[in-house]
């Protein structure tokens, strides 16, 4: 099998270099002739919030945003917006007044569409569409100038302790599309909700969480399709759970991984439930170097993770696959009440002879057929399979299909709005995520949120 995060490294040296590019675009928030500079430190809060509207009240959204004040509302109209947004100032709302209209448009030159680089923002209701690197961006990775910290070289990573993680977050009925790395992308930051948004055309993932120890972020509701993967949870620790979301019609439905390009190795204790994993071999998806395809969900190196719930179908190469991430073994995982069919294979355990994983576990699943194929047996919950259980040999599969351009992505239908989304007073992201029970969350049917996909239907 091909390692599920080879492609990952090719793809964020391909994103350094651009970065590096397009540094000025960065630091400048977009450099588009409209902006108004700012010294990146928000004045003094008014006595009570306001609303900035845009354009009534501003000309741009990053006009708007620097006249904020922490809790004020800026509220944008429908309009296409050729500017990349930043956000420096706490506890501000960023809200367009029609999701499908308000449009933040990269015209397949600017680098981000927002950057999200300040404490308890919210962002919702509006599109991201046609960017270089990221749809949202939201990140403790801030310099006191205000620009973003360079990225990992392999040996020198992102230091989370001088850059602390961003605290407090919420992007919510967004739609990012076409964007050539992540579409929504929170790094380094913690506390916070990801939800009721649809990714698609991604050529890296369309939602990402990474490097967060403990994250305590929630990702529910979501649509990712026709991404080169919908999910990814990349040294994103827990608390973290992914549930109700459904990841369709991608390259890769999703994965949860160790990177050492990243901090806090390994990653772990994550909640994956009640998600529809479904068709992740889509070939009119954004093509990835050395990329996987044909796969449901992947855990390369991740531990202590539990997979309860899922429907996974329809993967052509496998439903979920557990591997070894170099030289850090899956750990613990524990796969129950899944129910898994026409996949390739349902559940395939590849750990390798470097880093052979024990404890992983399965019980209560619905499934045909596993890799090896007594794992059921070897790998009982809840004590799991030992060192010395065999794992599934390398298998040679056919190349994956040739992809298309990010930017040639089809672009999905009208997506469902935040209610009352032009007169709904702010509510900042403070004290998040909240009550979280996935406990309570059930197996979804085949049509979890098919209304809302680009292209409807059922699921198998």
């Amino acid at each position: 099998m091909m390692p599920l995060i080879a492609r990952r490294a090719q793809a964020r040296w391909r994103a350094v270099t651009l970065g590096a590019a397009l540094v000025a675009a960065l630091v400048c928030g977009g450099c588009t002739g409209n902006d108004t500079a700012t010294d990146g430190h928000a004045p003094a809060r008014p006595a009570r919030s306001a609303t900035i509207r845009v354009p009534g009240e501003a000309a741009t959204i990053n006009a708007a945003l620097d006249r904020a004040h922490p809790g004020d509302l800026v509220l944008v109209s429908p309009g296409v917006y050729h500017e990349s947004v930043r956000v420096r100032t706490d506890r501000v709302v960023l809200r367009g007044t029609d999701r499908n209209r308000v449009v933040i448009d990269g015209q397949g030159r600017r680098s981000n569409g927002i950057v999200v680089t300040a404490a308890g923002v919210s962002v919702e209701n509006l599109t991201v569409a046609n960017h270089l690197l990221n749809g949202v961006l939201v990140t403790g990775m801030s310099g006191a100038d205000g620009g973003l910290a360079r990225g990992s070289d392999g040996y020198q990573h992102l230091d989370p302790a001088r850059f602390p993680p961003l605290d407090g977050f919420r992007v919510r009925y967004v739609t990012a599309h076409a964007n050539g790395l992540y579409g929504i992308y929170a790094f380094n930051a913690r506390n916070g909700v990801i939800e009721r948004n649809h990714a698609s055309g991604s050529a890296d993932s369309g939602l990402y969480v990474g490097q967060c120890k403990p994250c305590n972020v929630l990702v529910q509701d979501n649509i990712a399709d026709h991404n080169a993967i919908g999910y990814e949870g990349t040294n994103a620790s827990g608390p973290v759970w992914v549930l109700r979301n459904r990841f369709t019609r991608n390259r890769v439905g999703m994965t949860i991984d160790t990177d050492y390009q990243e901090a806090h190795v390994p990653q772990t204790g994550g909640v994956i439930a009640g998600n529809l994993v479904a068709d992740n071999n889509a070939p009119d998806t954004p093509e990835q170097a050395d990329g996987g395809f044909g796969i449901g969900i992947g855990i390369a190196g991740g531990q202590h993770n539990t997979l309860r719930r899922n429907r996974v179908s329809g993967n052509s190469r496998a439903g979920i696959v557990l591997t070894s991430h170099e030289d850090v073994p899956p750990l613990g995982n524990r796969l129950e009440d899944n129910t898994l069919s026409d996949n390739g294979v349902d559940i395939s355990y590849q750990a390798s002879t470097r880093a052979p994983g024990e404890g992983n576990c399965l019980h209560g699943n619905t499934l045909r057929r596993t890799l090896p194929d007594d794992l059921t047996r070897t790998a009982p919950c809840p004590g799991g399979n030992s060192r010395s259980a065999a794992a599934a040999p390398p298998t040679r599969t056919a190349p994956p299909p040739a992809g298309v351009a990010f930017l040639d992505v089809t672009p999905p239908p009208a997506q469902p709005q935040l209610p009352d989304a032009a007169n709904a007073p702010a509510e900042p992201a403070l004290h998040l995520p909240g009550d979280v029970d996935p406990d309570r969350v059930p197996l979804p049917a085949p049509d979890l949120l098919a209304a809302r996909p680009r292209q409807g239907g059922t699921a198998r």
